[in-house]
């Protein structure tokens, strides 16, 4: 495991200095304008791609159809993502409104397991302790995780997790499913009857649809596809962020915390586009409530200022960014080979 190299003493005001000029360049002011027109070609995508599921009716091109909403499903994810942070609406209830509605109506996942685990992740990214997102489960990001592994199935699996990890991403929308379920069971999440109603009626306005308008077969397969795409792409657009950077200390300040443990992905607007903005991960992670199209423009003050203070920042290309993903997940399975 590598664990993160402090290139200065860190100072309380390196992070105040660099908000200061975030600040001064007016890239924390809400874009309603851009969200308006976000939140709307989502809507029409989610509306348009279950109106193509009628139109096609029983047909193997409905898994056109499935495709194209696991895109959809992936976007309305990621517009859940902007909620959770407040990045559209100022306070918290709108936020929430708006989350549950996308989260557990749109896409049957629990907006409220969600940001809680989220919250966590922001908080303690890549530790190993404190960081849900690099808790060991099916997949370790560690070579101490990977040394306590118990069982034969989990030690194999673990042996050549880099190969499984994109077949493994599959089964990421049913996982979230699933563990929305497990949390709101378990309660602690607010507004936990509402949640669990709406999560209630999307699986069966789902189930209902496709055994309605497919014969058995077909929503089977419909089923399959959409999810296991949603999956692949979900996972696709958070994998290149931390993967493979530099574990925590403990020591750190706000600022090196949050830059040496995340990664930018560069790339034009269809980047932008496709990974929701979470190719600036670094800048998210530092201001997680600036709006999204803030961020390429956060981007280049953000670096600079790093440069500044001696703290690395790491840029890499798309396809690098899963390479060294997966490398990261070889040389952890390493000691199990």
């Amino acid at each position: 495991m590598t664990t993160i190299e402090r290139p200065r003493a860190a100072t309380g005001s390196d992070f105040a200095e660099l908000a200061r000029r975030i600040t001064d360049a007016g890239l924390l002011a809400r874009k309603p304008g851009y969200y308006a027109v976000r939140l709307s070609v989502v809507a029409l995508m989610l509306a348009g791609g279950w109106t193509a599921f009628l139109v096609v009716g029983s047909s193997w091109w409905t898994l056109a159809v499935a495709a194209f909403l696991a895109v959809t499903f992936a976007q309305v994810a990621l517009v859940a993502h902007d909620l959770a942070h407040r990045q559209v609406f100022r306070t918290n209830e709108p936020s929430a409104r708006a989350g549950r509605i996308a989260g557990n109506l749109a896409i049957g996942m629990s907006y409220g397991y969600w940001m809680d685990k989220h919250t966590k992740h922001h908080a303690n990214p890549n530790h190993d302790d404190l960081d849900p997102d690099v808790t060991p489960a099916v997949l370790v990001w560690s070579t101490e995780a990977a040394g306590n592994r118990r069982g034969r199935f989990n030690r194999r699996l673990t042996r050549h997790q880099a190969w499984l990890f994109f077949p493994l991403l599959t089964l990421l929308g049913l996982s979230l499913k699933r563990d929305s379920i497990n949390a709101l069971r378990a309660g602690g999440i607010k507004r936990r009857g509402l949640e669990t109603g709406l999560l209630a009626l999307h699986l069966i306005a789902y189930v209902t649809a496709l055994l309605v308008v497919l014969s058995p077969l077909q929503a089977l397969a419909f089923a399959a596809v959409h999810q296991a795409l949603f999956g692949v792409y979900l996972g696709m657009t958070f994998a290149p962020n931390h993967k493979g950077m530099p574990h925590p200390t403990g020591s750190e300040d706000f600022l090196r915390k949050q830059v040496l443990t995340s990664r930018n992905v560069r790339g034009g607007r269809i980047v932008d586009i496709a990974l929701g903005g979470l190719n600036y991960q670094i800048e998210h992670h530092l201001f997680p409530a600036m709006p999204t199209p803030n961020l390429r423009r956060a981007q280049p003050i953000v670096q600079a200022y790093c440069a500044e203070i001696g703290v690395p920042y790491e840029v890499t290309g798309l396809l690098e960014s899963y390479g060294i993903a997966l490398r990261h997940l070889h040389e952890v399975g390493a000691p199990l080979r």
